[in-house]
């Protein structure tokens, strides 16, 4: 591990109230005495205890040219295990470049993209579980999204995982004792409780595993293709959810020609709204290319929310988009709830996975499909406190894991002999090493913070 001391600005770029220099290594102090001069002249950087504060002013050189307030923490008692020094200096690109400038020039080297929190990891003051949800919690647009961020950043999913491991490293003691040392009269496991045992890990894993795509969209949001025949109400409906008018409405048919994008925040989840142009068939290039577009974004969107116009009959476009819904997760939205229905609801019912009548211009409605959307994506059963996977790189070591003991649970059904269940047992617990971090390479470490922000 390199142990240089580095600096960076760990607020966002752009106008604030205060801007934060931090500073972490064996030569903050000496790098933060060098641009902190205390108001109080008896007071010394260096005689700064941990979690103190002092109030003072910042020199580039012999100018001062802001003042502020100097953060301390000793090692081991930071963020990163390191002495570390955070400076809340005037908001300003100006200002903390400046003073970041200003520390390097003392002797500090630039902090690459989450390298305070790999050094952390790297410290042992985090698991490589909670440094992802350190960047998670960051990225979170939802309250349960960051809640259960803040969950694995306290331990939930490591505490989970070691529970299992603990399961695991138990039985494949037992085993390989038995395996190895036959003349030591070690007794076999009974396949009964054996069996219990990788039962209770497996359904585990599952239902982590089972919870990754909720867990996920709450996190990352998902993107939501709005489709429908011309004036169904797809760009009022983009409106109602967006909360200002983000589409132009007219009567006119096929006056949304693109995609039109928004993302908006629908009660927990983030939800990337893009409004395509009315599904009809036409003359026009102009119009024909949007169509096309239209059924290329409803193929690849994670949601659908499919509109018809509840006060006009079912038309044979109507019910291709319907067909064409049944291979998404998908939503019908019988709008214009306000108008006699003339729409045939129950032809197309089957498609989908719900069927609301909506009236998209009443504020009413924006209610009612968060609602739906949460019980559709699975949200709505989530508990934000509880441990979940994030990622790829989890979900994948978790996959791993599962495949591990319900290779132990065939092998143990197959006859095939305690030996088989051991290498089986061994496969579960390396995938389950892999996912907390504690056999991870550089290489899979380096892939972790590729995503993470400078300053953190």
């Amino acid at each position: 591990m390199e142990h240089s001391t580095i600096a960076a600005v760990a607020t966002p770029p752009g106008q604030g109230g205060i801007a934060v220099v931090r500073l972490s290594g064996p030569d903050s102090y000496r790098v933060a005495e060098q641009v902190f001069r205390p108001m109080d002249s008896r007071k010394r950087v260096a005689d700064a205890k941990g979690y103190t504060a002092l109030y003072g002013q910042f020199a580039d050189g012999g100018d001062l040219f802001d003042d502020g307030i100097a953060l301390f923490f000793r090692a081991p008692h930071s963020y990163t295990g390191e002495d570390a020094v955070e400076l809340s200096c005037h908001g300003g690109d100006a200002v903390a470049r400046r003073l970041v400038e200003a520390c390097l020039a003392a002797g500090a080297a630039p902090a690459a993209p989450g390298e305070y929190t790999r050094r952390a990891l790297l410290n042992g003051k985090l698991s490589l579980t909670q440094a992802e949800a350190v960047m998670d919690l960051i990225s979170a647009g939802g309250r349960q999204g960051a809640a259960l961020a803040n969950a694995a950043k306290d331990g939930a999913l490591a505490r989970r995982i070691a529970a299992q491991q603990q399961v695991l490293t138990s039985l494949q003691a037992h085993l390989t004792a038995w395996v190895d040392f036959p003349e030591e009269d070690v007794p076999a496991l009974e396949d009964s409780a054996l069996r219990a045992a990788l039962s209770e890990v497996r359904a585990g894993l599952d239902e982590l595993i089972d919870h990754y795509n909720a867990a996920a969209v709450l996190r990352e949001g998902i993107d939501c293709a709005i489709v429908g025949r011309p004036n169904a109400g797809k760009s009022t409906l983009l409106n109602l959810l967006a909360g200002f008018d983000r589409a132009i409405v007219t009567p006119i048919a096929g006056t949304t020609r693109d995609v039109v994008e928004q993302a908006v925040q629908l009660g927990d989840i983030r939800l990337n709204l893009f409004d395509t142009a009315g599904l009809r068939r036409t003359d026009d290039p102009v119009e024909a290319e949007g169509v096309r577009r239209s059924w290329a974004k409803l193929a690849e969107a994670g949601l659908v929310l499919a509109v018809f116009d509840g006060s006009q009959p079912l038309t044979r476009e109507d019910f291709a988009l319907a067909q064409r819904c049944a291979e998404c997760r998908a939503i019908a939205l019988v709008n214009k709830e306000d108008l006699p229905l003339q729409f045939d609801v129950e032809a197309i019912a089957p498609c989908f996975a719900m069927v609301l009548p909506v009236c998209c211009k009443e504020e009413g409605a924006r209610k009612l499909i968060a609602a739906a959307v949460a019980r559709l994506l699975g949200t709505a059963q989530i508990d934000p406190h509880a441990a979940a996977l994030s990622g790829q790189r989890q979900l994948s070591a978790a996959l791993r894991a599962r495949d591990g003991v319900a290779g132990a649970l065939e092998a143990i059904d197959g006859g095939f002999g305690l030996d088989a269940v051991s290498v089986c047992v061994d496969d579960a617990l390396d995938a389950l090493y892999a996912l907390t971090g504690e056999n991870a390479t550089d290489a899979v470490i380096d892939e972790v913070f590729e995503k993470f922000c400078v300053g953190k």
